[in-house]
């Protein structure tokens, strides 16, 4: 390796650089060593009591794949904040550990039981910033060896960078350690529940941690050795930096009140970087101005005015025409915003559908963290003449869930089979679906041509909901770009969700502070078909055909 070559920005030169639309959208750029030093702790010994308390709660008595991560995981998260609960005890406020080590330990607890739907989500600070190298990462396999090419720049920020630094450069070196291996490390700080999904994230996370659901990186900057197309060996060193954001964090529809914010599955972590990574990359991208015209003029007007492949949601899709007989859309995401009806989401999909080849349709899933549930299983139907099953939904058996079902009439149905848990000493509640058998069957076929679906690691839940309804019905082929999608069985929700269904019962919650935030995995689903009854949970979709990315892939899509 040459000399380290230090990068030529400052975190406030880029801020002066990036454009007028962009500032609208990140907020003033500071390093991560003095974003820290500005960032005091406010949380009280009585504060970090009932955190503890809470998270006991809801892992405890509500947390469904308790059973399941105790055996698989060999890990007991309730025994570790019982002892944290006990060493606050004999705690005095003038001897607390600094914030970050509590915050640090229990994001800790919350990520060994490997679930991306039951996170503790960082308080006020951390919660509206997030830390950032200016480049993405994608790895390649090459003679049976993975390879790290970065394939983006940060929009604004080439010039800030040395010359041999672009997109196109191999990473072989992160800090001294080889590239493959310091990916490795990271996964094993992530939740991701087979390993295929672990390493999918801690490639994820290398360059971008939104610290509403991450801690803020260890060290202060990074020495990148890397290799250039015309293979020389060289090093820069890059400074993490770190923004505000103005992202709608709640456009995750999770809002008490929301009639969508009981049937979401999403894992938080990755529909934010993938918010972030359009701020950074691709900010014409960003979804404000769209979201505003929704508001005005409604989701469906927009929708009937639309022509052409271009997606009047371009935050959801993207599509386009392979040849005269092949056509291809990727699904980014199925995380609607509050003014977007799962209806308007299926329009839009149809609507781009009607347009494409009738030969052959590529579905590409790559990515896609989740979002509605019935978003995401009610456009199985355009595809298959076959019935969709939706797939159903498991309580686990406590007091506190049956408590749940009885005050809530929509939950009604789980009641029966909760109360007879108690006899029958049963783990779970029988199942019912969350999409219902007419949202998932009311428009029927429409494409009747042969599809293939494209996945990896990094799909989850409501994403791994879909694949499994395509295996589950037969409609084609998974090409897979991972051995396993991420393996989120289960509808996820917050404990101000909880809070409100429980107010005035013997269960009742406890406001947190600091607008800190906590989510479990509440229902967990099972397949239909051929694999009836077997959990994603953990498991995931195994693909028919796997595919490893060359870079031949990478640097087409470079061009």
């Amino acid at each position: 390796m040459s000399n380290i070559t230090k990068s030529q920005n400052s975190a406030q030169k880029f801020t002066k650089t990036i454009s007028s639309t962009r500032k609208e959208r990140i907020g003033a750029i500071q390093t991560l060593n003095d974003f820290l030093s500005n960032s005091t702790g406010r949380l009280t010994l009585d504060d970090r009591k009932i955190v503890v308390e809470q998270a006991l709660t809801l892992l405890e008595r509500s947390y469904v794949h308790l059973p399941l991560k105790k055996a698989m995981h060999a890990v007991d998260p309730i025994q570790r904040l019982r002892l944290l609960q006990l060493r606050l005890d004999e705690t005095s406020s003038n001897k607390m550990d600094p914030e970050l080590e509590f915050h640090k330990e229990m994001i800790d607890i919350f990520t060994s039981v490997r679930d991306l739907h039951t996170n503790y989500m960082l308080p006020t600070p951390f919660s509206s910033y997030f830390a950032f190298l200016p480049f993405q990462i994608e790895s390649y396999t090459k003679d049976n060896q993975l390879h790290f090419l970065v394939t983006k720049i940060a929009k604004g920020y080439e010039s800030h960078l040395p010359p041999t630094f672009k997109s196109g450069v191999d990473i072989i070196y992160w800090n001294g350690v080889p590239m493959q291996r310091a990916v490795e490390i990271n996964a094993n700080k992530n939740a991701g529940s087979n390993l295929a999904a672990r390493f999918a994230r801690g490639l994820q996370r290398m360059a971008r941690r939104p610290m509403m659901t991450s801690l803020p990186p260890d060290e202060e900057w990074v020495i990148i050795g890397y290799r250039t197309q015309d293979g020389l060996d060289l090093e820069y060193r890059q400074e993490w930096l770190v923004s505000s954001t103005p992202l709608d964090f709640s456009s995750t529809d999770s809002s008490v009140g929301s009639e969508n914010s009981y049937n979401i599955g999403l894992d938080l972590t990755t529909d934010l970087i993938s918010k972030m990574d359009k701020i950074l990359f691709a900010p014409e991208n960003v979804i404000e101005d769209e979201l505003r015209l929704a508001k005005a003029i409604s989701v469906k007007n927009i929708i009937e005015k639309a022509e052409g492949l271009r997606s009047v949601m371009p935050q959801f899709f993207l599509a386009k025409k392979i040849s005269e007989d092949i056509g291809y859309i990727r699904i980014f995401s199925f995380n609607l915003p509050r003014e977007m009806t799962t209806i308007d989401f299926i329009n839009e999909f149809l609507r781009l559908l009607m347009q494409l080849p009738r030969k052959g349709l590529i579905i590409d899933l790559r990515g896609n963290g989740g979002g509605r549930i019935p978003a995401a299983e009610s456009l199985l139907q355009l595809l298959t003449p076959r019935k969709i099953t939706p797939e159903p939904y498991q309580f686990i058996s406590s007091p506190l869930t049956l408590e749940m079902t009885c005050r809530t009439t929509w939950l009604n149905s789980w009641t029966p089979s909760l109360t007879e848990s108690v006899t029958t000493g049963s783990s779970f509640s029988r199942g019912f679906p969350i999409t219902t058998t007419n949202e998932a069957n009311n428009l029927g076929q429409q494409y009747h041509g042969p599809v293939i679906l494209i996945t990896d690691a990094l799909c989850y839940s409501a994403t791994d909901l879909f694949a499994a309804g395509f295996q589950d019905h037969q409609i084609g082929n998974i090409l897979g770009i991972d051995g396993n999608t991420g393996a989120g069985g289960a509808n996820v929700w917050e404990h101000s969700l909880l809070k409100d269904m429980l107010t005035g019962s013997k269960y009742e919650l406890k406001s947190l502070p600091s607008n800190l935030n906590m989510r479990v995995s509440i229902r967990r689903n099972v397949r239909v078909g051929e694999y009836a009854g077997t959990p994603i949970e953990d498991l995931g979709i195994t693909p028919d055909i796997r595919h490893n990315m060359t870079s031949r892939d990478l640097r087409k899509m470079l061009n």
